[in-house]
């Protein structure tokens, strides 16, 4: 059954609630694969929760769907804002709920799938009642970590707030930017103000589901081989074109996403092509262990949670088993 045909499964679910499903799992662990075997045989729209796949142009390093696959089903929050922009955990949210609202209208089951795990903690669990970003204040710390470096920024972050400072490695930039930030225009400790919720959203009724990797050293294998094939398919090249479109720093939110990262210092001359290459799967593998930390920490606060291990021969046929039969309840 193609995606775009009417679905007995859809038919069957007469109640009125909302409804998602929560695909997550570690880079390289398969996400792709079983979100598109389920759009050939479920009325889904995918709905990308990666931080990096936000960003317009940014294709290579980002593994970011191709043509056929974006022409398979409906996706959504790919190629939002240019690199040069921010987009944070609160926009995707806004965006999630008001996307899961008319996916659900249009009678289809909206399909969440990444591996931004703070992105699905977000959506299910609510955001602190943080400030907005302020231009301005902004400006003025990252003049004072141009005058005399981030780690002054740090020792003045520990001035304000020493439990916050602690957590921080001195050189942390864009965790020590908004920590500044945030204790300067609410004048209180970073954890009171992340301890100050946001109002419930709607009631959604989610299915979430991790693919987890039963053999660490299988998914570094298969790291290492994404990595290469990014190479390969020219992220060098990619990146030069974005540095000429677009007014970049290294520090923007878009070109501190690995592989980026490492492929801007190998351009800047700062490490030759084999620490580049070297360092892109060293982070990509801390990225991914960052990853399955998080999806522990599900394991504990979400009961429901459902894990695949990845790397069974079915694991693509229990994704679509499991979710069919919590549609059809």
């Amino acid at each position: 059954m193609s995606a775009s045909a009417p679905s007995p499964v859809a038919a069957t679910n007469a109640e009125p609630e909302l409804r998602a499903v929560l695909l997550m799992g570690p880079t390289a662990s398969g996400k792709t694969a079983a979100a598109l075997a389920l759009a050939r045989s479920m009325p889904v729209e995918i709905v990308s929760v990666d931080s990096a796949l936000v960003f317009r142009d940014m294709d290579i390093g980002t593994a970011k769907p191709d043509a056929a696959e974006l022409a398979s089903c409906p996706h959504h929050l790919i190629d939002v804002v240019s690199p040069e922009e921010a987009y944070s955990a609160a926009s995707f949210r806004d965006d999630a709920l008001r996307l899961i609202g008319e996916i659900s209208a249009r009678g289809r089951l909206p399909l969440l799938v990444g591996g931004t795990m703070l992105y699905f903690k977000a959506l299910r669990e609510g955001l602190s009642d943080l400030p907005q970003a302020d231009a301005a204040l902004r400006a003025d710390i990252d003049a004072l970590a141009a005058r005399e470096g981030w780690p002054a920024a740090h020792a003045e972050l520990a001035r304000l707030d020493p439990d916050a400072a602690a957590r921080l490695h001195p050189t942390d930039a864009q965790r020590i930017q908004r920590a500044l930030e945030i204790v300067r225009l609410t004048g209180r400790p970073l954890a009171e103000s992340y301890a100050r919720r946001e109002e419930a959203g709607p009631a959604i009724d989610y299915l979430p589901i991790a693919l987890q990797p039963s053999d660490r050293a299988v998914l570094h294998a298969a790291i290492a081989r994404r990595f290469d094939a990014m190479l390969m398919a020219g992220l060098e090249d990619e990146l030069r074109g974005l540095r000429a479109r677009y007014t970049l720093r290294p520090e923007m939110t878009s070109m501190r996403c690995v592989g980026y990262r490492q492929m801007w210092d190998y351009l800047e001359g700062e490490v030759d092509a084999a620490e580049m290459r070297e360092r892109g799967v060293a982070a990509t593998r801390q990225l991914a262990k960052r990853q399955i930390t998080w999806l522990r920490q599900f394991r504990e606060q979400w009961p429901d949670l459902v894990e695949i291990d990845s790397l069974q021969a079915d694991a693509v046929t229990r994704v679509e088993t499991t979710v069919k039969g919590w549609w059809m309840r």
